[in-house]
Parts: structure tokens; C-alpha cells; sequence
């Protein structure tokens, strides 16, 4: 058994993982990369594998990072099936043809305004839904079998609705043992609004977990409401909007749920909520659909007669562009939650460009900006910042919320990784080399995982399975991969 990485190794976009096992390739997700426009591009491009020697795909939930490349796989030749949860298999349903719409329309922006006839989207809507064809959706505890001899279990991880762990239980043929194998996909955080805590893998021989957080602590979510009041009542006061960008699956609905209760608590006047993104009102109906993954908060609320989710609940969903901009002549106060999260695409842009130079709004960040983003350079408070290459001075209100991150912080990996058995190995992938480096000092002091190898893959790096159930990094490298995000990547 081999492990070959590709995407988010040593970076937090892109994730793709390859299991060689038992003569099959199975590939752990398929994100695009996010970030710089012409950088991400070329990386999304290429594939450093070949893509019809794919056997099977398993992904662990649906954002973009993690599902994105799936219809370019598709369109490059992939024909195998992917494996996910039901709630996973919904939101892509609408996540990946949202994606090609952006990119289909992206590219005859390019055209139209850069003059660049060659411009075109990585995939189509049609090519989305050719990879929808593809889905083969399992349920929590329900155990599938993707290649000979492999055994998947997810669980819930309480990240985004439907998101899982996997646990996997390889009869490996090369060195004629059983290996416990476990994946974290993204980790969620406890007592994150309307989602089930994350469920605990246990008697691993080897784990691969996300890192994002790992030098890091979250404030406690428990405080994040009195906050945010205090943030929405005194842009209220001066007459501000409030712009949120956020992702639209997951935090767009946790900022529904709690703006509902602030209003309920009676902590925050009533003042008009626009959800202004046609994903994230999408999504929120396929939150309707599953209330199998509410936690019993949100259970209360809806038992109380109280849809954060739904227009009763003091929502409004706009429905097309015009509407969209009709929000840029909102007389007074409102809140407008919109995508992307990063601010990288989408609606968002354009209410910043007619917010971002005004002292009186308040811009809320809610959630990770990676490295390059728009996002990124307004958590920095960068100034002027280029949208749409044009510069704006950065006058409005900034804050930053760490509390509403999806992510689990580095208490919480630290507990799910030492709690997981005596693993031989440890894989830390998805996170920046700093918060990768202070993750796995943290990872030696744990009682289980003192004899562990730690290991933080470069992409391209590839690892083989011992007799012993310990792991090797081979010479061999995937050049592709590793030219592709950057060429030399020095050990940590």
C-alpha cells in the first residue's frame, strides 16, 4: 500500500490524496485549488495522475477544496464511481454546476473585457452534471467497499452537513496484514450551531488529518453571540450595512441560526437579513432536507416554531441579479450575508466595492482567509485593495471572527488524534507549514502517539507501507505534482 499526495499537502486548497492498494488507485478527494487567479488555474489544470487509471473516488464533503476538480476529472476521462455521504451527494448536486456557472461566466468576462480569446472555463454545467451521474451516496455507519479487500465506514466529522470521516479497513495483499486507516477529511469543531459534534475513530494504525488550525486556538463559540450584537447594534446605530462574506454551505445557515437567536433574545433589534447568493439559498433548502444532522439546539428552535432557514423566519432570499443590485440602494441598516467566502468570486465583490470605502459598514469576517485571497488581504487590512483590478480604500469597520471557524482548533485535533489508538503513522495534511510544524511538536507530547511517526508530506511525496505497519518515504516523487504547486518544497 502506497499514499501519494498531491493537493493540500504543505497548503490548505486542493486536497487530492491517492491510495495505491491490492493493484487499485483510489483517490481521496478531489479539490480545486483556491487562491491567486493565474497561480490557481495552472494548477487546477493538471491532473499529476493519470486520470482513467483512477479506480474509485471517496470524498468526505462537499466544499469546493474538496470536491471542486470532480467534472474536470469527469471530463478528462474518469468513468469509476464516487462515494460520499447523502447530504454530501446534495450539496454537490448544486455546489459543482454553481461552480461551472462561475467559471463558464468568468471566462466571457475574460474575453469581453481582457480581449482574450482563449479563455475558457476548467468544466461546463454539463460537464457537473455528467459527474453527478457518478455519485453513489452511502449512509453514516453503512459499510461500502470501493476496491478488493477495502472496507469504508464514515462517520459524522461535524463540519458541514453531511461531512465524514472515514474509517477504513485495508486486507492489504503486499504485506498480508489488516490495516486500520483513518481520514479526517475537514475535523469540525464541538458545539458548533445546527450540526451533530464530530464522532471519534478509534484502534488506528495510521492517520491522515487536516491541520488547518494547528497552531491555533478558537475563541469559544459560547461568546461569539454577545459579540456580534454588540458589532450588529452599533453599525445599526450609525446606519451601516453589515456585509458578510461567507461560504455558502455551512456558514451562511450557522449566521441564519444565530442572528435568529440574538433577534429572539431580543439582543439585537429586527433589521432586515438578505441572503445574497443563489448557492447558499440553495443550500439552505437542502438544510431543510436533512434534519437527521440537527443538533438539539437547533431541534429546540424548529420545535418552537422558529425556521431560521426559512422567509417566516426573517429572511430574504434574492432571487437574481437585479435584485442583487437593488441592495446597493438599501436605505439604512441590513445584513448581507453573500458568497464567496474568501471573497474570491461571486456576488460578494461587487457589495464590497460599494461598501468597503464607507466608515459607517462594517465588514464581518467569519471565517479562514488563505494566503493570496481577496479575503486574506482585507483580514490584513491592505490598503487600497484591488477588486476586479481596480483600488478601493479600505475605510469600513473591519472584525474578525475566529469563533464561527468549521474548523476544529488545535485543542480539539490534538484530542481526536491522540484518542484515535497507537497509530505507527501520522500524515498532517491540509494547513500552512507554520501551523503544520507547532501541530506536530504538539502531536510527539501526546501518551499515543510518542513512537508515532510524524509526518508533513511536500506534493509529490509519496510513502509505502512496511511489514511492520510503519511507513517509508520513498526516492521517487511525483514531479508533476510537485511542479505544479511551486517545484522545491525544503523538509520540516
Amino acid at each position: 500500500m502506497k499514499l501519494e499526495f498531491s493537493g493540500a499537502a504543505r497548503n490548505v486548497t486542493g486536497s487530492k490524496h491517492l491510495l495505491h492498494v491490492n493493484g487499485k488507485k483510489i483517490l481521496l478527494e478531489c479539490g480545486m485549488f483556491q487562491g491567486h487567479r493565474t497561480e490557481a488555474l495552472e494548477a487546477n489544470m493538471t491532473f499529476p495522475f493519470a486520470v482513467t487509471e483512477i479506480d474509485a473516488v471517496v470524498l468526505s464533503h462537499a466544499h469546493i477544496d474538496h470536491s471542486g476538480s470532480l467534472p474536470l476529472l469527469v471530463k478528462k476521462g474518469y468513468r469509476g464511481p464516487i462515494y460520499c455521504t447523502h447530504a454530501t451527494r446534495d450539496l454537490c448536486s448544486i455546489m459543482l454546476k454553481d461552480s461551472a456557472y462561475i467559471q463558464e461566466k468568468d471566462a466571457e468576462w475574460i474575453k469581453k473585457k481582457l480581449k482574450d480569446p482563449k479563455a475558457e472555463p476548467l468544466y461546463t454545467i454539463a460537464d457537473a452534471e455528467r459527474a453527478l451521474t457518478l455519485f453513489r451516496s452511502v449512509g453514516y455507519k453503512q459499510e461500502f467497499s470501493p476496491a478488493p479487500g477495502c472496507k469504508v465506514t464514515f462517520h459524522d466529522a461535524g463540519h458541514i452537513l453531511g461531512s465524514a470521516l472515514e474509517e477504513w479497513e485495508i486486507e492489504d495483499q503486499d504485506i498480508g496484514k489488516t490495516v486500520r486507516f483513518g481520514f479526517t477529511g475537514d475535523l469540525g469543531r464541538k458545539s458548533l450551531p445546527i450540526l451533530k459534534d464530530c464522532e471519534q475513530l478509534k484502534n488506528l494504525d495510521i492517520l491522515i488529518t487536516e491541520s488547518t488550525y494547528g497552531n491555533r486556538l478558537h475563541d469559544e463559540i459560547s461568546d461569539v453571540a454577545d459579540k456580534l450584537a454588540k458589532e450588529v447594534n452599533e453599525a445599526y446605530k450609525r446606519g451601516g450595512k453589515i456585509i458578510i462574506p461567507s461560504f455558502a454551505v455551512g456558514r451562511s445557515q450557522e449566521l441564519l441560526y444565530l442572528l435568529r437567536e440574538l433577534e429572539h433574545d431580543k439582543k439585537i433589534k429586527p433589521l432586515p437579513i438578505f441572503l445574497d447568493s443563489p448557492l447558499a439559498s440553495a443550500a439552505t433548502e437542502i438544510f431543510r432536507l436533512h434534519p437527521e444532522c440537527y443538533d438539539d439546539e437547533l431541534k429546540e428552535m424548529m420545535d418552537r416554531g422558529e425556521d431560521p432557514f426559512a422567509p417566516e423566519g426573517g429572511v430574504q432570499f434574492t432571487e437574481d441579479v437585479e435584485q442583487s443590485k437593488a441592495l446597493n440602494n438599501f436605505p439604512g441598516s441590513a445584513v448581507i450575508i453573500s458568497a464567496s467566502g474568501m471573497c474570491e468570486a461571486g456576488r460578494i465583490r461587487h457589495h464590497l466595492i460599494n461598501t468597503i470605502s464607507d466608515p459607517k459598514n462594517l465588514i464581518l469576517v467569519v471565517g479562514f482567509m488563505a494566503e493570496n485571497t481577496l479575503g486574506r488581504k482585507i483580514v490584513e487590512k491592505e490598503n487600497p485593495i484591488n477588486i476586479f483590478g481596480d483600488p478601493y480604500e479600505l475605510k469600513a469597520e473591519v472584525q474578525i471572527y475566529n469563533a464561527f471557524s468549521a474548523h476544529a482548533d488545535q485543542r480539539r485535533l490534538l484530542r481526536f488524534a491522540g484518542s484515535c489508538g497507537d497509530p505507527k503513522a501520522v500524515f498532517c495534511v491540509h494547513g500552512e507549514d507554520e501551523a503544520m510544524v507547532e501541530f506536530r511538536k504538539k502531536l510527539k507530547t501526546r501518551k499515543h502517539l510518542a513512537k508515532a511517526d510524524i509526518f508533513i508530506p511536500a506534493p509529490g511525496d509519496i510513502f509505502e507501507i512496511t511489514k511492520t505497519k510503519k511507513w517509508k518515504k520513498l526516492d521517487e516523487v511525483n514531479e508533476t505534482s510537485r511542479s505544479i504547486l511551486g517545484g522545491e518544497w525544503p523538509e520540516l
